[in-house]
Formats: C-alpha cells, structure tokens, sequence
C-alpha cells in the first residue's frame, strides 16, 4: 500500500516557492534543510499528524549530484516553464514500509531506490533514471521512511489539508494505476486538459486554495 505522504511545490528557486505558498495560504512554510545526495533544499509546513507540504528547489550552493537529480528539478527549463503556467503543486509523495517489493513490481514506472539524507535522517527514495516524475506527475513518487513521520516534529501553523485534486486527461487510466499500486488517500481525479493538482487547505484565515 502507498499513501499519501507529503504534497510537493517544485520550484525555480527556494524564494520563489516559498513567496508561493505565503501568497496562496498566508503562511510561512519554515525552513526544513538541505538534500546532499541531490544538491537540493526546502521549505516543509505541516498539514496533519503525518502529512506536510514541501517547498522543494535547488540549492545553488551545493555541488552537483551524482546522478539524477529527483523531482524533475534537473530540467531547469521544463522546471521554469511549468512554474509560468501554474503547475506548481507540481506532484506527490507516498509512503511504503517495503520499497524493493514496490519497485519490484512497478520499478519501471517509479524509478530505482536511491538513499537520501536531510539533517541526521535517512530514507530511501525511488527517483527514475532522467529524474523525472513519474508519469508526468500523475502517479506519487515513493519514499521508504525510519522513524516517526516527520511531520509530527514540525511546528503547527494551523494548516490542514482538506482536499486534494488531480486533473488529467485520462483519469480513468490513473485510476486503474492507483488500483495496481495499492494507493491509499490519492488524490481526488477529474478529467482535464493536461495534469493540474490543486490542494484544498484549511488555515487560521479560512480555507485557500495551493495550485
């Protein structure tokens, strides 16, 4: 089973993905740290017990990966292009307990695990071999955890997710590859010209609207 684990804001820059989410939510998502296996960096504000938000981008001052960078972010064109056109909750994470029986039946569609670091914690994390998304984003990119979620350590600004919605043109065939994976609080599917997430979040000023 996969489940929902944390929403993603893939972003130009760290700046600009943070001035995003205070601009749509009117909150501050805090500084969370530095990716090392990936030369990245992010914002994380929780959303639940066991679900956040990522601001995820480059870190201009980290050297280059070795390999793929996860999350698209080595595309920076196709990075850039998409922030211009709104698609900036630009994908999802989900959680196994059991990456390599995971990847051993959808590796080709997931990618391959590779260990990834943030502070003193460790996780296992599928990035595909271009580091793209996988399907374009439509399905979760999955990680394999140690420890308690992460979002119980974040500070709680009064965020909750209250709904979560994908657009796609095909959205029956999504559904059929949610059933296959095993995923576990997907988001909501609606037919729509070309992938487009929104999330609906309740905060201390009303319900808003993250795209």
């Amino acid at each position: 089973m996969l489940r929902l684990d944390h929403l993603t804001v893939i972003a130009p820059t760290l700046a600009e993905g943070v001035a995003h989410v205070r601009a749509s939510l009117g909150l501050e998502p805090p500084p969370g740290g530095s990716h090392p296996e990936m030369g990245t960096h992010n914002h994380v504000m929780r959303l639940g017990d066991d679900l956040y938000l990522e601001v995820v981008a480059v870190d201009p001052d980290a050297p280059a990966p070795a390999g793929p960078r996860w999350f698209g972010l080595g595309d920076v064109a196709a990075v850039r292009s998409d922030w211009e056109r709104g698609r900036r909750l630009r994908g999802w994470v989900a959680g196994t307990g059991d990456i390599d029986l995971v990847l051993a039946r959808h590796g080709s569609l997931l990618g391959v695990s590779t260990r990834v670091s943030r502070g003193g914690r460790h996780s296992r994390f599928a990035v595909p071999p271009d580091g793209g998304l996988p399907l374009d984003g439509a399905l979760p990119s999955v990680i394999e955890r140690t420890g308690p979620p992460p979002a119980a350590r974040m500070p709680d600004l009064g965020a909750r997710l209250r709904g979560f919605v994908l657009e796609h043109p095909d959205p029956d065939r999504v559904a059929a590859l949610y059933r296959d994976l095993g995923v576990d609080r997907g988001p909501e599917l609606r037919a729509g010209p070309e992938i487009r997430y929104r999330a609906l979040i309740d905060t201390p000023g009303g319900v808003r609207t993250l795209t």
